[in-house]
Formats: structure tokens, C-alpha cells, sequence
């Protein structure tokens, strides 16, 4: 049963909004990426790492995303305004947020497009007797063409936005709610089957055996990063999301066990990947080349690798959808609450214009490429480099420091001990106020490569 806040609709419970917003985190980046990294920097010994800048960084933007929201009982830019004033420059970091969202799902929406296509290649069972040089090729081949790329993108930010449009409750959170569970399924059977294969421990001592000699400066500021980026911050969501938690949940909790849902499922990921990966000989990478290529070439090999290829891109699939309908929701809060559109008139805009967006990432990776490249970079590229150089830190730090800074003391105190004890508030104060800004802007020299 959900739990109303002044009349506005809340998640129903715990598992609930553990669901929700950990299906905002947990997307392509910690399947393709955080276990790669992991391995590569030391293993256990980066992991670690990325553990304290998690808690030191990590946590206090999700606690204050969560605390924003649940405290304005509207979108990011009504939160903003409701807190701090209708005039005050608080407020740009709502705008910034949702223009963060709306270019992330712009991309994001077209690489989230290659896994359906790819499920649909494991079902038709492609991959099978195919070299890695062909498997290569088939990537290439799709990815290279437009009529492909832009079909499956459309069908992916319809799926979305039908999820949005049937509502906070029946949508967003009633499909959560099961295909949370599902993606945790999926992963524990997928990493069963990988670490059972022949030669399988070398793929666990890479990303589990504690190595500090591999772990370097740069690697440390690499899991900063990450612990930045993983958790879905800087762009609105969570504390689009917070608007919907219940007064009566614990949000300190609820952070933590977020956090720990989406570490645990990278981790499981690498175990579900790395495994297989060197029982086959083969060499352990990231990105789209591991999940297009590399993880086609095992699966062809592998005995009974025909489900388990289905299962993976299964698993891609709905990682993308979770991560994709917090980004949507949260234009649409904006559009619905403060402009006064309809959800699903807000949801048709709102997807049709970053659909759009998304043609022209599409395109910049086809036939089209050099007309859509500007400084060395298509439109794709741009798009991913604003946001995550700029806007996501932006969005982070302004949240942050507001919490810190602009909220008052009461009020974020008020907010941490309903629906628990509060007893931490100074320490999430002084964090919010000194360590995560500093961290943040540590993420932002190092995407820029000064530091």
C-alpha cells in the first residue's frame, strides 16, 4: 500500500523504492565497465577503493538527492524552487539536471537499441560457428547502419515511455518491482554457469585477487569517478525519485542499501563475464566491443551457450529499460507539475524530442558520420562528453552544496530522522558541506585529464 506525502503519490515501501532507484543506477555502465576497471586496477585492492569513495562521495550526493525531493514533494526544479526560492539560482541546478537527463537518455537510448537488436540475434542463434572476425563484423555491419540503429532506438524509447505514461505506481515502480528481481535472477545463473567452466579461476583472480601494485593514482581517481557516475546522480533522478518517498522510510537506510545493490550487481556481472571470458582464452576488455563481440565469441562456444546468450542480452535489456525510465520521469514530472501538461502529453513531447536527438546520435555513427562531426567528435560523442564533464558534476555538486549549504540545518535534520534516528546529521552535514564538494570537483579535474 503506498504511503501518501501531502496527497502526493509515494512508492509502496521499501522494496519498493530499493527497486526503483537502484533500477536507476544499475545500468549498462556497471555490466561493460566497473568490473573491467576492477580487474585491471589491482582487483580487491580497487575495489576497496571505490568502496571509500562511495561512501565518502557517493552516498552523501544520493542522501542529499533524496532529501531534496522528499522534502519540495516535487520535481528537481519544483523541489529546487519550493526550498530555496522561485528566484534563487538553486534553481539552475534543477535545469541543468533535467537538460543532463534528456541528453544522457539521447544517447543512451540508441546504445540501449543494439540490445534488443542483439536479443533478437541470440534468439535467431547468430552467433553460432561464426569467427570472432565475424561476430566483429555483424557489430560493425548494425552498427553502421541507420534504418537498423534508429528502428530499434524508437522501439526502445516507446517501451519507455509506455512505462512512464502508465504512472508513477503501475509503471515506473510496478515494473521495477519485477524486472529487478529478473535481472538478479538472470545474473546469478549466468554467473553459476561461468564460474562451472574449465579454466574459469583466472577470470576470478582478476577481479577478486587483491593486487595494490596495479593500483595507481590514476586508478584510485578512476573509482572516484566511477562511485560518482554509478549511482545515477547529477541528473535529476533521485531526487525526482525522493519526491516519491514515503516520510515514514529512512532515507540514510535506503541510500546505503542502493548503493549496495548497485555494487553488488557489477560485482556479480564480473563474475558472470570475466570467468567465461578466460576459460576461452580471451581477452578481457570493456564497452560495447566486451558485450558485442567479446561475449558473442564465448557464448558460441560455450556449452549450452545458446540460452545463456539469450539470457545475457536479456539482462542488458532491462538493465537499459530501469536506468532509461528514471531519465524520462524526470522531464515529465517537470512538464506535468510546474507546465501543466498531461503525463501522457508531457511523456510524447518529451520522448519525441529526445527520440529525435537520438536519430542524429544514430546517424553520426553511419553513412552520415562526417556530417554530423564537429572537433573530432560526432554528435554522439558531444553529447557524452557535455554530460558527463559537465552537467552531471554540475547537477552533483549544486545538490550537495545546497544541502549543505542552502537548506538549513532544520530542515535536513527534520528529513533524516523521519522515519529513523538522525543520529548522523553534523557528520552528513560536514560531508555535504566540505568532503563531496571536493570530491566532486577532483571527478571534474580528472575527466579533463589536469589532475
Amino acid at each position: 500500500m503506498s504511503n501518501e506525502n501531502n496527497g502526493r503519490v509515494s512508492f509502496g515501501g521499501r522494496f519498493s523504492i530499493i527497486a526503483v532507484a537502484a533500477g536507476s543506477a544499475i545500468g549498462l555502465g556497471n555490466i561493460w565497465k566497473f568490473p573491467y576497471i576492477a580487474g585491471v586496477n589491482g582487483g580487491a585492492a580497487f575495489i576497496i577503493v571505490y568502496l571509500v569513495c562511495i561512501t565518502l562521495i557517493g552516498l552523501p550526493v544520493l542522501m542529499s538527492e533524496f532529501l531534496v525531493g522528499r522534502r519540495g514533494q516535487k520535481n528537481v526544479i519544483g523541489s529546487y524552487s519550493k526550498l530555496a526560492g522561485k528566484k534563487s539560482p538553486w534553481i539552475l541546478g534543477g535545469f541543468i539536471s533535467i537538460m543532463a537527463s534528456a541528453m544522457i537518455l539521447s544517447f543512451y537510448g540508441v546504445v540501449a537499441g543494439w540490445t534488443l537488436e542483439y536479443v533478437v540475434k541470440a534468439v535467431s542463434n547468430v552467433f553460432e560457428g561464426k569467427s570472432p572476425q565475424e561476430i566483429g563484423q555483424i557489430f560493425g555491419s548494425y552498427v553502421s547502419n541507420p534504418v537498423k540503429t534508429i528502428t530499434c532506438q524508437l522501439i526502445f524509447m516507446a517501451m519507455t515511455a509506455g512505462i512512464i505514461i502508465a504512472g508513477v505506481k503501475k509503471g515506473i515502480e510496478g515494473f521495477s518491482r519485477v524486472m529487478m528481481p529478473v535481472l538478479l535472477g538472470i545474473i546469478i545463473l549466468l554467473g553459476i554457469r561461468a564460474v562451472t567452466l574449465e579454466g574459469s579461476g583466472g577470470g576470478l583472480s582478476f577481479l577478486f585477487k587483491p593486487d595494490f601494485s596495479k593500483l595507481t593514482a590514476s586508478g584510485v581517481l578512476d573509482a572516484l569517478g566511477h562511485a560518482f557516475f554509478t549511482l545515477s546522480l547529477g541528473a535529476g533522478t533521485m531526487i525526482t525519485y525522493g519526491s516519491y518517498i514515503s516520510k515514514r522510510e529512512n532515507l540514510s537506510a535506503t541510500a546505503v542499501q542502493v548503493a549496495l545493490a548497485d555494487t553488488v550487481i557489477a560485482l556479480l556481472a564480473g563474475v558472470a563475464i570475466f570467468p567465461a571470458v578466460f576459460a576461452f582464452g580471451l581477452e578481457p576488455g570493456a564497452g560495447p566491443g566486451l558485450v558485442f563481440v567479446t561475449l558473442p565469441n564465448v557464448f558460441g562456444q560455450m556449452p549450452g551457450g545458446y540460452i545463456f546468450c539469450i539470457l545475457f542480452f536479456v539482462l542488458l535489456a532491462v538493465a537499459a529499460l530501469t536506468s532509461s525510465i528514471s531519465m524520462l520521469e524526470v522531464g515529465v514530472a517537470y512538464l506535468s507539475e510546474d507546465l501543466g501538461l498531461s503525463r501522457t502529453k508531457a511523456t510524447l513531447l518529451l520522448g519525441s524530442l529526445i527520440s529525435g536527438a537520438g536519430i542524429l546520435c544514430a546517424l553520426s555513427m553511419g553513412p552520415s558520420q562526417d556530417a554530423l562531426t564537429l572537433g573530432g567528435k560526432n554528435f554522439f560523442d558531444w553529447l557524452d562528453y557535455i554530460t558527463s564533464n559537465f552537467a552531471l558534476p554540475f547537477g552533483g555538486l549544486a545538490v550537495v552544496l545546497f544541502v549543505g549549504w542552502g537548506l538549513g540545518k532544520k530542515n535536513t535534520s527534520d528529513e533524516l530522522a523521519s522515519g529513523g534516528k538522525g543520529k548522523y546529521t553534523n557528520l552528513f552535514i560536514f560531508v555535504a558541506k566540505y568532503v563531496a564538494p571536493v570530491g566532486i570537483g577532483v571527478v571534474f579535474l580528472h575527466s579533463f585529464g589536469i589532475i
